[in-house]
């Protein structure tokens, strides 16, 4: 019974989400297939509708975001590879300033304690941050919420800046029909998501959806093996299920969690919002990066929403990849030794 229960409201999400494809399309607004289902079930979440996740599923879209990332390392790109050393090492600098205005924030503002707010803060992976927290002593609950806010201001925010600051279509074909792509082509990209996820996994590497798929596919790459992303079929259902997993993860949420956690979490993504413009204008200005790739590896979201994002733009995939990676390694290893010293610090 509880398995019939979950199957359903796993089909009543999809067909909600489809709904909001749909309705993008017809009103012609940007991004359908992202911001569609995410805008869709966002809002039968609030209203109370009981919705679900699509568990391995949403996995499993990951890994097609990892294959294509992997695609698009090529020898040209390692050898740019030298050329990005100087704005990856801003990152730390970056990171150090965002804890320093996050901690004091939700301590003050939102009334977190010093564990949850120090987690709130830290600009890593979602999933990542809420299991660190736990292992604290955090309020799960509230880092959760603080870290969906952040990805969902930061999806609707960026795309719109890039629109209208940098003048960016967002109309960038992602990738070739599956029809136009060859079926070895296909077949390699298959095994190289499956077996890289699959491995990455049984290693714990983190972000192993994403980045399992994105090293087996890079070296297939580099090897003159894999020539071509995934097809656009397959990126669009990643767009898709990702949106689907950002609405969803605002069921069950409160009145009272939407006023304090929910908003405060929005306020600080539009504090960091001003601190990634001014290290994109720093960076820009010292000719360090282009301005639309210095904007997309410096915005604070995660791995997958940030590379859709630089697939659309058709921005450089390999920068803007780069960037985060470099980002997420250096907030999962040093949080847990920057809380576990300021904890010794201050009991």
């Amino acid at each position: 019974m509880a398995a019939g229960a979950a199957f359903r409201q796993q089909a009543q999400t999809v067909l909600i989400g489809i709904v909001g494809v749909g309705l993008f399309l017809v009103l012609h607004l940007p991004l359908p297939f992202l911001f569609g289902p995410m805008m869709a079930s966002l809002v039968a979440a609030l209203m109370g509708v009981r919705l679900a996740g699509l568990g391995q599923i949403s996995v499993a879209a990951r890994s097609v975001l990892g294959v294509a990332i992997g695609a698009s390392v090529t020898p040209a790109l390692v050898a740019q590879l030298p050329s990005m050393l100087a704005s990856v090492a801003i990152i730390p600098l970056y990171i150090a300033a965002i804890g320093l205005v996050g901690v004091p924030f939700f301590r003050r503002f939102c009334g977190f304690d010093l564990v949850t707010a120090f987690y709130a803060a830290m600009p890593g992976g979602a999933a990542d941050m809420t299991v660190f927290a736990g292992e604290a002593g955090a309020n799960i609950r509230q880092v959760s919420l603080v870290h969906v806010t952040r990805l969902l201001v930061i999806m609707i925010v960026g795309p719109l800046v890039l629109v209208w600051l940098y003048g960016v279509e967002l109309t960038h074909p992602v990738g070739q029909p599956a029809a136009q792509i060859p079926w070895t082509e296909l077949v390699v990209m298959a095994l190289a998501a499956i077996v890289g996820w699959k491995a990455a996994a049984r290693i714990g590497l983190f972000g192993a959806a994403i980045l399992g798929p994105l090293i087996v596919a890079a070296g297939l790459s580099l090897a003159g093996v894999l020539h071509m992303r995934p097809p656009r079929e397959a990126l669009l259902a990643a767009q898709f299920l990702i949106g689907i997993g950002i609405g969803t993860s605002y069921v069950g949420v409160t009145l009272r969690e939407l006023r304090e956690t929910v908003a405060g979490g929005a306020i600080f993504v539009l504090i960091l919002a001003v601190l990634a413009g001014a290290v994109t204008e720093f960076v820009t200005l010292t000719g360090l990066a282009p301005p639309v790739e210095g904007f997309l590896a410096f915005m604070p979201g995660g791995q997958a929403e940030m590379s859709m994002l630089a697939l659309i733009a058709g921005a450089d995939l390999g920068f803007v990849v780069a960037h985060h990676i470099a980002r997420v390694i250096l907030v999962l290893t040093g949080a847990p030794i920057l809380f576990a010293l300021i904890r010794r610090r201050r009991p």
